[in-house]
C-alpha cells in the first residue's frame, strides 16, 4: 500500500466499526461522516436498536451493517451496561482479514480493541475513553449503587487491562478533542492527534438569524444524570426564562417533573425542527460535566447561538467568555442565574456573530478534509 495516492481510497476495502447503534449523538454523525466518505465501507457494531434511533433510523438503514452474535441473543442485547465484560469477546470474534483499511469509532464499548491483520492499516477514532473503568461520572451513577460497585469491583480489573491492550492496537490514535487527547495519554500511555468531529454548518444567514430571534434559550442533550439539565431547568425556573429542553434518556421523566410552566421539555425532534429551534433561539445552555467535546453547544454556535456552558473537559476549547458565551465556575442553578444575567446585559449581536464566526473550524468540511488528508499519508508511509 505504500506511495498510495489520495484518490486511490474509494478503491481500499474498508470496515467501519462503532461500539453500538441504539442513540443519535456526536460519535454517530462521525461515522456517518466517515461513511461518506468510505460508502463502500461494511459497517461492524455490537448491536443495532432500529427503534431507539427513531427519526434517525433513515439514515443508516440502507447500509451494509454486519452485527455481532451479542447483538443477535434477546434480552441480553438490550443491556450492554450488565454484560460489558463480554466486549473483548465480541471485538476479538470479528474477522477483519480481507480489510485495507479498518475505521474504528471507539467509546465506553471499546471497539477499539479489534484485531486486525499486521498489513491493515487500523484507525481509531476515540470519542473518550472507558468512564465506567476510569471512575468520571456515568449515567447510572454505579458508585451510589452497592450492587452496581460490587459488580465493578468483580470485572473492573480484567477489563481495564485489556482495554489498555486495546488501546495499543491500533496504528493510530485520534481523539476528538485537546481534553480527549490528555485522557488518551494518560490511561493508554499513547500520543493522538487531535481532529474535532464534525458540525453540520447549516449556512445561516446571520442577518436574518439576527433579525428573527426570539428571547428564548435551548439544551440539547442525552437525558442522562451526567449532563446535569436539572440545574439548567431550576436555573430557568428561578428567572422564568423559556428553555426548551431537546433529547430522550432515563431522567425524562424526573426532568419533566421538575419543569416549570416556562421550561418545555420536546423529547426527540428532527434535524429539520432542532434547526428551526435553534435558528431563533437568544442562547444555548449547558452543563455537562467532563464532556469530551460537547458537539450540541458547537451545533448551536454554528446557528449564532452564543452558548452558556459550565466550564469542564472540551468546552474549554470550543467557549471562550465574553467572546461567543461564558463559562460557568459552579455546578448549581444560581451560578447559571447569574451568567444568564451577565449574558443579558451583553451586546447579544456581537456575540451571535463572533459564535457563528468562530465555529467555522468544527465544520464537517474540514472534518473530512483532515480524515482524508491523514489517510492518505498514513497509507503512503504504511507497509
Amino acid at each position: 500500500m505504500k506511495n498510495m495516492a489520495p484518490i486511490q481510497l474509494k478503491k481500499l476495502r474498508v470496515a467501519l466499526v462503532h461500539d453500538f447503534l441504539r442513540e443519535y449523538g456526536g460519535a454517530e454523525r462521525v461515522l456517518e461522516e466517515l461513511y461518506a466518505i468510505f460508502p463502500q465501507a461494511d459497517i461492524y457494531t455490537s448491536v443495532v436498536y432500529p427503534d431507539r434511533l427513531k427519526v434517525h433510523w433513515y439514515r443508516m438503514h440502507s447500509w451494509n451493517i454486519h452485527q455481532s452474535w451479542f447483538g443477535k441473543i434477546p434480552l441480553v442485547r438490550d443491556y450492554p451496561s450488565m454484560f460489558r465484560f463480554l466486549a473483548p469477546y465480541i471485538w476479538e470474534s470479528m474477522d477483519f482479514s480481507s480489510y485495507d483499511l479498518v475505521l474504528s469509532s471507539s467509546g465506553w464499548f471499546m471497539c477499539k480493541g479489534i484485531i486486525t491483520r499486521a498489513d491493515t492499516l487500523h484507525v481509531s477514532y476515540v470519542h473518550h475513553q472507558n468512564k465506567f473503568l476510569t471512575y468520571y461520572e456515568t449515567p447510572d451513577s454505579w458508585q451510589k449503587n452497592a450492587f452496581k460497585r460490587m459488580y465493578a469491583n468483580i470485572v473492573g480489573p480484567a477489563l481495564r487491562t485489556w482495554d489498555y491492550i486495546g488501546g495499543q492496537r491500533p496504528d493510530v490514535l485520534v481523539a476528538n478533542s485537546k481534553e480527549t487527547k490528555r485522557r488518551i495519554e494518560k490511561y493508554y500511555r499513547r500520543d493522538s492527534l487531535v481532529i474535532y468531529p464534525p458540525v453540520t454548518d447549516p449556512n445561516v444567514n446571520l442577518s436574518e438569524k439576527i433579525r428573527c430571534t426570539s428571547d428564548y434559550y435551548v439544551n440539547v442533550n442525552r437525558l442522562a444524570k451526567p449532563k446535569h439539565v436539572d440545574v439548567l431547568i431550576q436555573a430557568a425556573n428561578k428567572l422564568g426564562i423559556t428553555l426548551y429542553v431537546v433529547g430522550q434518556g432515563k431522567e425524562y421523566g424526573y426532568l419533566k417533573s421538575i419543569a416549570g410552566k416556562t421550561v418545555h421539555m420536546v423529547g426527540e425532534i428532527s434535524d429539520l425542527e432542532l434547526g428551526n429551534l435553534l435558528f431563533g433561539a437568544k442562547g444555548f445552555l449547558f452543563a455537562s460535566v467532563d464532556e469530551d467535546f460537547g458537539i450540541a453547544p458547537v451545533e448551536a454556535l454554528m446557528y449564532g447561538v452564543p452558548v452558556i456552558a459550565y466550564d469542564s473537559g472540551g468546552l474549554r476549547e470550543t467557549v471562550k467568555n465574553g467572546e461567543n458565551g461564558y463559562l460557568v465556575d459552579e455546578l448549581s442553578p444560581s451560578a447559571f442565574v447569574s451568567a444568564i444575567r451577565k449574558f443579558e446585559k451583553t451586546d447579544w449581536e456581537t456575540l451571535s456573530k463572533q459564535s457563528h464566526k468562530g465555529a467555522r473550524i468544527f465544520s464537517a468540511g474540514e472534518f473530512r478534509s483532515n480524515i482524508v488528508h491523514l489517510l492518505a499519508e498514513q497509507l503512503r508511509s504504511y507497509k
